[in-house]
């Protein structure tokens, strides 16, 4: 115990802090902002950034899952339908990232670049959203349930592969492709669903780093020290910040950071 105390690393701790706040004052999912952090700044293995911020990402979420449930905040449908799609998608990427080895440099390019384009997908949601779901409008509105459905197991299948591999998608994504598969729906009941999608597919893709050696248990710790009061601090404070001027910059810092791991 003693051992791992002293594993536990301030900086790590600091850098939750700042992501959890960010993520309170822009409900953008914390892997978006975390684990490129984890590999551009502190040199973390790819492999172990994005498992370590999945585990993290599952922890801090089920608390979110509870009051969105207890809220009468989320749509069982449509979470069952996601997770149909995303939990066989997660575990197939999951064998193969084990099969060719996490620690090989083609897995590791792998990781980065779709990292990267993962983050310039959510950049281009935070800006275009409105856009985007005028233009599905015109289309997803002519479908039925049925045809709904399958799309929407469809989607839980990509965001699967994109979080396994990422730890990115799941927020901004997933939550804009929701939102133009039900536009009727209130968008309180929208995030719920989403969130509480993401607490499995997380919690399966980070048992599966875990299992193919890529989770850093001190690091975890360190940012879940960090994070708790940062998403709680960021939460407070969101209403004072211009919702007009924080997102177009955080898509433009996403945007960068993915250019930059991409290519």
């Amino acid at each position: 115990m003693l051992e791992f105390a002293h594993s536990l690393n301030p900086l790590y701790s600091l850098s939750g802090l700042a992501v959890g706040a960010l993520v309170g004052f822009t409900g953008v999912g914390g892997g978006s902002l975390m684990t490129p952090l984890l590999v551009l700044l502190f040199g973390i293995h790819p492999a172990t950034a994005v498992g370590t911020d999945l585990l993290y990402a599952g922890l801090t979420k089920i608390s979110g899952t509870a009051v969105h449930g207890l809220n009468g905040a989320v749509e069982w449908r449509i979470t069952r339908r996601l997770a149909c799609g995303s939990v066989p998608a997660a575990a197939l990427t999951l064998v193969l990232l084990g099969h060719f080895g996490r620690d090989t440099k083609s897995v590791s390019e792998v990781i980065t670049s779709v990292l990267g384009f993962a983050l310039i997908l959510t950049a281009i949601t935070l800006v275009f959203r409105a856009w985007l779901l005028r233009k599905a409008a015109e289309t997803l509105e002519r479908l039925d349930d049925r045809q709904i459905a399958v799309l929407t197991v469809l989607l839980g299948a990509v965001l699967g592969v994109l979080v396994s591999i990422s730890s990115v998608g799941a927020g901004a994504i997933g939550v804009t492709a929701l939102l133009m598969l039900y536009p009727k729906l209130p968008t309180v009941r929208i995030v719920g669903s989403d969130i509480a999608h993401a607490v499995p597919l997380t919690l399966i893709a980070g048992a599966g780093h875990w299992w193919i050696g890529s989770i850093d248990w001190a690091l975890l710790a360190s940012l879940l020290i960090g994070s708790i009061p940062g998403i709680a601090i960021g939460s407070a404070l969101a209403s004072r910040v211009p919702d007009r001027v924080l997102r177009p910059a955080l898509a433009g810092t996403l945007a960068l950071i993915g250019g930059r791991l991409a290519f």
